[in-house]
């Protein structure tokens, strides 16, 4: 871990309830801040929910929040564990733990950017390495994690690629812009199951995903448009996220306000969570989702990874079956 001088600082505290009647100002990159009546909570579910509760909910919303699916404690231990490898880059607050992760106010947002972002070169070779660690690989493997994918789908075995990611998402800089997954893993079987962990404490206001409500079939409608306008196209350009058809780096928009008002007839609400160490959302492949602008009120950096799965036999997009490395085009 670090060598660097650390402070004394209280435990980290869970995050309170939502407030009753009050609503984040959520915003993406670009863009205004999404209207209140426009934005809405996602709904936690206890992870001693019904197993067939979970399901209906899954299916009928393109998501559940799952809370309390991996220990706490292992989840800050990977939080500590990733910033202790960019101690040394001015990323993290002075006197303050990589445990905490909390960024370094007089440092330029733009010059630390993960996955995303525009990472410099420096950045890229500190992502190369933590992406292979064999410490974010076990936690991966994490058995409460994966017993509890193999419980929520009935699946006897299953299959994560390996091209997981970490992102890091600093005050201040680039989110991931607005998506649905399938379009990234068009190589493969289109029935996967995302999983996005937290690593970390994230307000709703803190760079966490937010959700596009009812949007499973606008996804579902895009991808079909996506597909047809591309159908001359040889194979290899026709499966990539990035081919004249996209947007030119992958992601379909970066306003959420504009995006969402285009398909207004089709979706709801920008949904939000508190979330917390611990919790996992699982979403569907056409759910249309994005990272809130990083506004926290206490700097924290949100830090999550996002995983795929597929039952054991399903057929794999071989893109995604190598660690993810800065420069692997995809």
């Amino acid at each position: 871990m670090a060598a660097a001088e650390v402070l004394d600082a209280p435990a980290i505290p869970t995050l309170g309830n939502h407030v009753s009647g009050y609503l984040p100002r959520l915003r993406s990159n670009q863009g205004h801040y999404v209207a209140s009546s426009s934005t809405g909570w996602m709904r936690p579910t206890p992870s001693d929910t019904p197993i067939e509760q979970m399901r209906k909910r899954f299916r009928d919303e393109g998501y559940v929040w799952i809370k309390n699916v991996i220990p706490r404690e292992v989840v800050y231990d990977m939080r500590e564990h990733y910033f202790s490898q960019f101690a040394h880059t001015g990323m993290l607050a002075p006197h303050t733990s990589p445990r905490d992760g909390i960024f370094n106010p007089s440092s330029d947002p733009t010059s630390h950017q993960g996955i995303g972002g525009v990472p410099v070169d420096s950045t890229n070779a500190l992502l190369d390495a933590v992406h292979a660690d064999p410490t974010y690989r076990s936690f991966l493997a994490h058995p409460s994690l994966r017993a509890f994918i193999r419980h929520f789908t009935g699946w006897e075995q299953e299959r994560i690629v390996d091209r997981a990611m970490l992102r890091h998402n600093c005050p201040g800089s680039q989110s991931t812009g607005i998506h649905y997954d399938q379009y990234f893993l068009r190589d493969g079987d289109d029935e996967f199951l995302t999983a996005w962990v937290p690593i970390g404490d994230c307000a709703a206001t803190g760079g966490g995903l937010m959700y596009l409500e009812n949007s499973t079939s606008l996804g579902r409608d895009l991808e079909s448009e996506f597909l047809k306008k591309a159908e001359h196209l040889p194979r290899q350009e026709r499966i990539d996220a990035f081919n004249q058809y996209m947007a030119k780096d992958g992601f379909m928009s970066h306003d959420a306000v504009e995006f969402q008002g285009i398909h207004r007839e089709n979706v709801g609400r920008w949904l939000v969570g508190d979330y917390e160490a611990g919790d996992v959302v699982f979403h569907n492949p056409w759910m249309v989702h994005a990272a809130t602008k990083n506004e926290d009120a206490l700097g924290r950096i949100r830090l999550a990874s996002d995983l795929r799965f597929y039952e054991e036999g399903a057929r794999l997009d071989p893109r995604w079956m190598k660690i993810w490395t800065h420069d692997d085009g995809l």
